[in-house]
């Protein structure tokens, strides 16, 4: 089948991509840009690709058009499709029917930490021998793709994403996903651009979790009162997860994590499960969000793989992590530039914590850009104020959103006053990337961390700062 998508060049709808091309399928795709890495690695995979949008591009006929959701009604490419009769779809119904139907669907949801999670999870069970297929929203560093078709009858596992799945089908992707296992990770009000309140964004994680069979499973984090209201609509057996000592209201946790002091380089935590020890476990990811990440990987594996506790032990600490998620770019001049992806005040908070737990010695210096279309408004403006609090140092960035109207924008003049307003920060808002880099350099002193945090490119700032760092 002739399969063509267009807006192919994001990190989503390029590993359908080759997904598809692997699955047999002749892969066409269009995009206005083809950059790096997705743009070589569509190449690579033998992708037919078409630069720009025009309706010359569906000739020859493709057998089904997949539609992006950064296409708008008004994209020649998909109007062209929807009006000439040709067969489309959105990018979550073309992974249910093309690659999800005769595998089991092992989903892993929630506003925080699903990328890790999801490679993980895949880590742990190819570790098992268990061939599992997978599609993660990133670029996992322990396997050669973030792609891979299982066989029949094999878990896959899928990043489930609640944003809308495209402009003539505004359902969240996840409801697509046919879930027969599940992970709930977190529930905070998020994508302020589709989800204008708590209630509409609650409502798809309720749909999501309604969907999940009366046989299935779903692992839900004890400690996220929004989760546990939702978990209860499950139809499913609920498993839940929390780090030890944690409020988790009127739930009590099957399986707990008591975090103990870092080993080196991994960190650790003791599992136990139904109240009974299993052992310590170690893990290259630091902070009490990974905690959770690896504590809900290693109980979905568990339970729904039939894994036995002392292989996920033995497996976890060989994850490789996954591209913009705690990933070192580099050290120079003694310092060492981290990137990362997180956004989120909650996500903000949780990384940098996890930081200042790796390297408890030097000062911490986080460099932000609010660039997602939440993190542009002041909706969390308050509770960006908090976020910083690990870092030593904060330099924010302007947003990186110009469309959002000034009384909407997230005010970073204020944020730095609130941030610096207890003495024991220091915090600047700066006007320009540029600004940002220079500044950044004149701080940094050998030994100390600088944590770069954007859900964008952020200028190619990561080698910026390496490349003034060797010349200092």
């Amino acid at each position: 089948m002739h399969v063509h998508l267009i807006g192919v060049c994001g990190t989503g709808m390029g590993s359908l991509a080759g997904l598809l091309r692997n699955a047999g399928h002749h892969v066409s795709g269009s995009d206005s840009a083809f950059y790096p890495p997705m743009g070589d690695a569509l190449k690579r995979w033998g992708i037919e690709t078409h630069e720009g949008f025009d309706a010359s591009h569906l000739t020859p006929r493709p057998d089904l058009v997949v539609v992006g959701n950064v296409c708008r009604s008004s994209n020649p490419e998909a109007r062209a499709a929807i009006d000439s009769g040709i067969p489309y779809t959105s990018l979550p119904k073309a992974l249910e029917e093309l690659c999800l139907r005769g595998r089991r669907s092992f989903v892993i949801a929630g506003t925080h930490g699903k990328t890790t999670t999801t490679a993980l999870t895949a880590h742990l069970l190819d570790a098992l021998e268990l061939q599992p297929g997978f599609l993660i929203g990133g670029i996992p560093l322990g396997f050669s793709e973030s792609f891979r078709l299982a066989p029949e009858g094999a878990p896959f596992v899928v990043e489930g994403d609640e944003y809308d799945s495209a402009f003539f089908e505004k359902t969240p992707k996840f409801w697509h996903y046919n879930p027969e296992v599940a992970i709930l990770q977190a529930i905070e009000h998020d994508h302020a651009d589709i989800y204008p309140d708590m209630a509409s964004y609650r409502a798809a994680f309720t749909g999501f979790v309604e969907r999940i069979p009366s046989h299935g499973l779903l692992v839900a984090n004890a400690a996220d009162a929004e989760v546990r209201a939702v978990a209860a609509r499950a139809r499913c057996r609920v498993a839940y997860y929390a780090l030890d000592g944690e409020d988790t209201g009127d739930v009590t946790p099957e399986w707990i994590a008591a975090p103990v002091a870092p080993n080196g380089d991994l960190a650790a935590f003791d599992l136990f499960a139904a109240g009974n020890s299993c052992g310590r476990f170690m893990t290259p990811l630091f902070g009490a969000a990974n905690l959770r990440n690896a504590l809900a990987a290693v109980t979905l594996c568990a339970l729904a793989a039939d894994a036995k506790v002392h292989r996920l032990s033995q497996a976890l600490p060989a994850f490789g992590g996954v591209k913009r998620r705690q990933e070192l770019r580099g050290i120079a001049g003694g310092v060492r530039v981290y990137d990362d992806f997180a956004h989120h005040p909650t996500a903000v908070l949780e990384t940098l914590r996890g930081f200042r737990e790796r390297h408890p010695q030097g000062r911490l210096i986080a460099v932000f850009e609010p660039r997602s279309a939440t993190a542009s408004r002041r909706m969390h403006q308050e509770a960006y104020a908090k976020a910083f609090e690990p870092a030593d140092i904060t330099l924010l960035a302007p947003v990186g959103r110009a469309e959002i109207p000034e009384a909407e924008k997230l005010d970073t003049k204020a944020l730095a006053a609130a941030i610096s307003s207890d003495g024991r920060h220091s915090a600047e808002a700066l006007g320009s990337i540029d600004a940002v880099i220079a500044r950044a350099l004149a701080l940094a002193n050998p030994g100390d961390v600088i944590v770069v945090m954007s859900n964008g490119a952020f200028g190619n700032i990561h080698d910026r700062l390496l490349c003034g760092l060797a010349t200092t």
